[in-house]
C-alpha cells in the first residue's frame, strides 16, 4: 500500500497540535483527521480517534504493524515539515 496524496488541512501555532493532516492510500482510501503533535521534544502523530462513553479514546483506523506505521509518520512528518518551509 502506498501513500499517493498527503493534504496539511490545517497548521496551529500554539500548543501541542501543529496540524490535522488526510492522506490517500493507492488513490482509493482516504483517511481523515490524523494530528501532528510536538510533545517532549519530538514530533509524532496520532491516528483519527473517537470518545468512547467512558472519557477514554480508540482509534479509528490505525497501522497494523510498526512498518507501516514508521512509513506513515516519516511521510506525515515530512510533508509537514515541507508545509513549514513554504510558509516562511
Amino acid at each position: 500500500m502506498q501513500i499517493t496524496d498527503i493534504k496539511i488541512r490545517k497548521t496551529f501555532e500554539e500548543g501541542p497540535l501543529k496540524a490535522v493532516v488526510s492522506l490517500t492510500f493507492d488513490a482509493q482510501l482516504a483517511v481523515h483527521d490524523i494530528k501532528v503533535i510536538y510533545a517532549n521534544d519530538r514530533y509524532f502523530i496520532v491516528m483519527p480517534s473517537r470518545k468512547n462513553g467512558d472519557g477514554t479514546y480508540r482509534d479509528i483506523a490505525h497501522p497494523i504493524n510498526a512498518e507501516f506505521r514508521v512509513m506513515v509518520e516519516e511521510a506525515v512528518l515530512a510533508a509537514y515539515q515541507e508545509e513549514l518551509a513554504k510558509a516562511e
